[in-house]
């Protein structure tokens, strides 16, 4: 079954492994549209709809990013602390994905506002297998933030 949901916003500066992770979820069967960007500073870009971002239906705003840490500053780590500065955006799921099992940096993710923190595995397999749970969890059973300002007399309904 294909599930359809707005889109995933990758921040990976490795055009392999953001390759990889677009045909891992491709291949999970989760109809999820991965929009890539390779730096920090184009993710802050996009968020705020600067510049080639600025039409929101060419470009809308995710409903969660994926972050890898280890990028030229900004790094992962920067661009989690500037979207939980922002009042609009800062309850956005944040992921990080990244190679590193450091706990020094597992703990700085979660310090700066990570949501989750997985670590990329080296087979393909392993990676399609773990995006397939994390797209089923995070999509499917998860209940997002509302993002903004709240509306009078919003309501919340079952899924």
């Amino acid at each position: 079954m294909k599930i359809t949901h707005a889109p995933i916003l990758l921040i990976e500066n490795d055009p392999t492994d953001a390759l990889l992770v677009q045909r891992a979820f491709r291949k999970a069967e989760l109809d999820i549209r991965v929009r890539v960007v390779s730096s920090g500073e184009a993710a802050i870009e996009y968020l705020r709809g600067d510049g080639e971002y600025g039409d929101r239906v060419a470009h809308p705003l995710p409903v969660m990013l994926v972050v890898d840490l280890k990028m030229p500053p900004p790094g992962g780590i920067e661009v989690i602390e500037w979207v939980r500065a922002q009042p609009g955006i800062k309850r956005l799921p944040v992921v990080v994905l990244s190679s590193s099992r450091d706990s020094h940096d597992v703990d700085r993710a979660y310090d700066a506002g990570a949501s989750s923190y997985l670590v990329k595995p080296v087979a393909f397999d392993a990676l399609q297998m773990m995006l397939t749970t994390f797209g089923h969890y995070w999509l499917n059973y998860n209940t997002p933030p509302f993002l903004g300002a709240k509306p009078e007399g919003r309501q919340f309904h079952a899924r």
